[in-house]
């Protein structure tokens, strides 16, 4: 591809050699000696990117510039001039200038410019393809090895980076493979938490990670001070790939102290993870507890919210049987709605008067359901691409960023976290189960539950193993893993055409089991 440049300089004359130099490298160069011509010829003609001296008699390069934005607000422009004065930086830059060149000039600096910006998406494509094809074999390795859940979230942590890397690729084209090998490590996966699940939770010595039940008192707790306020703000749903990308939006106001993750006990859900977070119980041991506060995920409900009404009453037990050094004052708050968000950021002079505040943000949830049932939102988001650019359009829009930039501005602390994360399912499993059947698409629990392929399941029929609550004496769960989901034989090719390719949680994947802790201190 020819790229077409225009260079504006009142010395056009004098710049022929370097004029030269770029038809040399392919480029195709008009040269103008004036500001007006520069505009005529913007006027009529295509250009890749412009060449502007600042110093031009009649119009100025400066004068010159809002002019062509004007007309293409997307050509770039790359300012030269003799003067190193900080304001003509600095009102070149805020007119949007792609690149800034002093004289004198010399060939490779033009040249590395024009590449920066005309060649900039091709280069760093190529970079990254080559990169990521010299570690897809060593992480091939690594998730085939016998490997602890540290490693796993290294390898995660690992998949994730290059999935965002060539996400951002023009052409993304090794997006193909780099889904082929997260698949295949999902399968993996998979395995490693059928064979180590029941052993983290019965057996005391198991090398075993931080799971939902023991992240209040494990990593939330040893952080209150009397004298700073700590901010726990749970987005439902959030997956890690999500976080980066928010990372991205508050890194001006934020510095992250710690960036970690934890694993989501099973069923990967609402009902039972955020549960046990806010409890610091499994739960079986919640409804052993306080049977009037657990409500039993069965039947023909799909409100998930429904089974979390106590969340505040748990929150607040557990601080109190955490025998902290001093009283602890706290807060508890749930966003379902974006006025409870707004109402939430007017009245933060009350929270920042608090040692613990927690803020249940459900937003990420309804949207994934949402995009189940919603045509438009099916639309807006068909893949994990475009499910991210969603999640920042509504952060970036949201209460909850303008709470954030108000705890940065009180110099506060902040936990972002979540309770589970989802998967985007493509794979049908059939099941037969009777109406007493919870309607999750990723895990059932009930009594003779059929199903006719159980390679991707975890079949668990002592639920007491997996600490979960039994309806009956014959209740087991099944998990589905890897991008499976579950489907009722009656109208099978409706319902699946209807959920294929929709974002769940409940059963076992690194997407849903392995999540974001993150630990902030204001800039």
């Amino acid at each position: 591809m020819q790229y077409s440049i225009l260079w504006a300089d009142d010395e056009i004359d004098l710049l022929k050699p370097y004029i030269m130099f770029l038809t040399q490298k392919g480029y195709e160069v008009t040269p103008v000696n004036s500001g007006a011509d520069a505009l005529e010829e913007v006027e009529k003609k295509k250009f890749d990117v412009v060449f502007l001296d600042e110093n031009m008699p009649g119009m100025t390069g400066l004068e010159v510039l809002p002019k062509i934005k004007q007309l293409k607000p997307n050509l770039p422009v790359i300012m030269i001039t003799k003067s190193e004065e900080e304001y003509i930086m600095e009102e070149a830059i805020g007119s949007k200038i792609a690149d800034y060149l002093i004289k004198p000039l010399n060939p490779n600096q033009i040249l590395l410019s024009v590449k920066k910006i005309l060649d900039k998406k091709r280069l760093e494509e190529e970079k990254t393809n080559l990169s990521y094809q010299q570690e897809f074999r060593q992480l091939a390795m690594q998730y085939q090895d016998r490997i602890d859940h540290a490693e796993w979230a290294e390898i995660y942590k690992k998949l994730l980076f290059w999935e965002l890397e060539i996400d951002r690729t023009e052409n993304k084209s090794m997006a193909e493979v780099m889904n082929m090998q997260k698949a295949e490590a999902n399968a993996n996966f998979s395995r490693f938490i059928t064979e180590n699940y029941e052993d983290w939770l019965n057996e005391p010595k198991a090398n075993k990670p931080v799971l939902s039940h023991q992240l209040m008192r494990k990593k939330v707790f040893p952080l209150l001070k009397e004298d700073s306020p700590l901010f726990f703000v749970l987005i439902d749903n959030l997956r890690f790939d999500q976080w980066k990308i928010l990372e991205g939006l508050i890194q001006d106001y934020f510095s992250v102290e710690e960036e970690s993750v934890y694993y989501s006990i099973l069923p990967t859900t609402t009902a039972y993870a955020r549960n046990a977070i806010f409890s610091g119980l499994m739960p079986s041991e919640i409804e052993k507890q306080y049977p009037k506060h657990w409500v039993q995920d069965i039947g023909d409900s799909e409100d998930e919210e429904g089974f979390n009404q106590h969340e505040e009453f748990f929150f607040q037990e557990q601080i109190r049987k955490s025998r902290m050094p001093f009283a602890v004052k706290s807060s508890y708050h749930k966003i379902i709605h974006n006025n409870q968000g707004k109402n939430l950021v007017e009245n933060f002079t009350k929270l920042s008067q608090n040692h613990l505040n927690v803020i249940v943000y459900n937003f990420v949830d309804m949207l994934s359901h949402a995009r189940t049932d919603m045509a438009m939102i099916k639309e807006l988001a068909p893949d994990e691409s475009g499910y991210r650019s969603l999640t920042a359009s509504w952060f970036n829009h949201s209460p909850l960023f303008d709470l954030l930039k108000k705890i940065s501005d009180k110099k506060g602390r902040l936990i972002i976290t979540t309770d589970h994360g989802m998967i985007r399912v493509q794979n049908p499993v059939k099941i037969v189960g009777d109406r007493s059947v919870n309607t999750n698409l990723r895990y059932k629990q009930g009594r003779n539950l059929n199903w006719d392929d159980d390679s991707h399941l975890l079949v668990c029929r002592k639920p007491e193993r997996f600490f979960l609550p039994k309806v009956n004496v014959s209740t087991s769960y099944v998990f589905t893993m890897e991008d499976y989901f579950f489907a009722y034989p009656n109208n099978y090719n409706h319902y699946v055409s209807h959920y294929r390719n929709t974002f769940q949680h409940g059963g076992v994947s690194l997407e849903e089991c392995i999540i974001p802790f993150v630990y902030l201190t204001a800039k």
